[in-house]
């Protein structure tokens, strides 16, 4: 694919406010400077000299293709991660399963296979954080939470074996997950908790990967999320979550979908090429998956409506632009010595680093029915496996733990061991 940076009209999307300064188009501009420094960067390695008054779009040799993901260094980071964590993360403590799940799911869109002692030292770790009421703790002896019962859950399912799928007490999952709903058809977060949209993503997609869900346990649910709050702004985040938790219970046409797709392809970024997470808010490269992972459930849901004589959806690509994502992710998001980044000017963390990494493996890989595509900027080798749009774990592990999963009925006492 063509870079659009090598356009010759493409510093014309740079932002606007006509003179009438505000704090926010004020901040918006910086963030447009750093991110031009990146993308003259890459031109510069590039070796091309953009001639203003040529309008041709200049090819890149295979052999060169920039810009490249830096793997290796990734790759480093990550397992660095695994074994040890600098004490600037002590905050993070309440969160230790989510930062197992983000240095997993990594390294699996990488193609980096864990050591076998090393998936026996995650398996054991997040054995100590299920709960006897069947919920996982952000660590071990922390109160069950469905916010760290989702990470820990993917992250068994990412390590795929027999034993890690059987480290999950599925019996007093479904009865955690049970107790979490409320009458209203909402989740609280936990006991005496919260109650929010991500409570009742996290609930759906545990509970439909490990085939213990029941109609019980999401009575109400879909008209729950669409009921909304008058007031309330818009979100790339809670619109992921309410799309998806609609997409596992199939009742996506009562979204508002054409709406929601409208909403969510302005929140690319014209110069950037990333997402925003809200309206008048700078790029983000986490909302690279937040927003972008939402396209595949739109389109999946839009072509359960569109009749082939009305407006089908296309068969090659999703509805935003993604290469431009791509270019954000590979020119701007990458730390110096590896992990990925917020924006130019931020530090590496492992959110991030994941975040940005499901989002490119969206913005390279289209899949829809019979219907397969990629579309890879730079150089071949920038390829990651497939990331699974609802539970963003790789398609193999989805599908492979779903298949394990299902031949273990809901309440089946036989797949524990002593």
């Amino acid at each position: 694919m063509a870079l659009r940076v090598l356009e010759d009209d493409f510093e014309n999307n740079r932002f606007n406010d006509d003179k009438c300064h505000t704090l926010s188009s004020v901040e918006q501009m910086k963030v447009e400077e750093t991110v031009q420094m990146c993308y003259s960067y890459l031109k510069d390695e590039l070796g091309l000299e953009i001639d203003e008054s040529e309008s041709s779009q200049q090819e890149i040799k295979e052999e060169t293709a920039l810009p490249r993901l830096k793997r290796w260094k990734h790759k480093k980071f990550l397992l660095k991660g695994l074994e040890q964590l600098s004490q600037s993360y002590q905050c993070l403590d309440a969160s230790r399963c989510w930062l197992v799940y983000w240095i997993l799911h990594s390294l699996d869109l990488l193609s980096v296979d864990l050591p076998d002692p090393v998936a026996d030292r995650v398996i054991e770790y997040l054995g100590r954080c299920q709960n006897p009421d069947g919920g996982f703790g952000g660590g071990p002896g922390q109160m069950s939470h469905l916010a760290s019962t989702y990470p820990s859950v993917n992250a068994l399912c990412i390590v795929g074996t027999e034993k890690a799928y059987q480290t999950i007490n599925r019996v007093k999952l479904q009865e955690f997950l049970q107790c979490m709903h409320t009458a209203n058809g909402g989740f609280i977060m936990h006991q005496d908790g919260e109650e929010d949209i991500r409570g009742a993503y996290c609930a759906a997609s545990i509970a439909k990967l490990t085939n213990i869900m029941t109609p019980e346990m999401f009575d109400k649910t879909p008209e729950w999320v669409i009921s909304g709050f008058p007031g309330l702004e818009a979100h790339g985040g809670y619109s992921f979550c309410g799309l998806a938790i609609l997409v596992l219970l199939e009742h996506e046409g009562l979204c508002d979908l054409k709406s929601l797709l409208r909403w969510a392809t302005n929140r690319q970024m014209k110069y950037e090429g990333g997402f925003q997470g809200r309206t008048n808010k700078l790029v983000d490269g986490c909302y690279s998956f937040w927003q972008g992972g939402a396209f595949p459930l739109l389109h999946m849901a839009l072509s359960k409506q569109d009749s082939v004589s009305e407006n089908p959806v296309s068969c090659s690509k999703w509805m935003f632009n993604q290469g431009a994502l791509q270019e954000y992710i590979l020119a701007c998001c990458q730390y110096h010595s590896g992990g990925l980044i917020d924006k130019p000017g931020k530090s590496t963390d492992y959110y991030h680093t994941m975040y940005c990494l499901s989002g490119l493996s969206v913005a390279q890989h289209f899949t829809s029915g019979h219907h397969e595509s990629d579309h890879i900027i730079g150089h071949k080798d920038n390829e990651l496996k497939l990331t699974h749009p609802v539970f963003n774990i790789c398609v193999d592990k989805a599908l492979q733990a779903s298949q394990y999963f299902r031949n273990c009925p809901s309440g089946d006492q036989s797949m524990f061991t002593d």
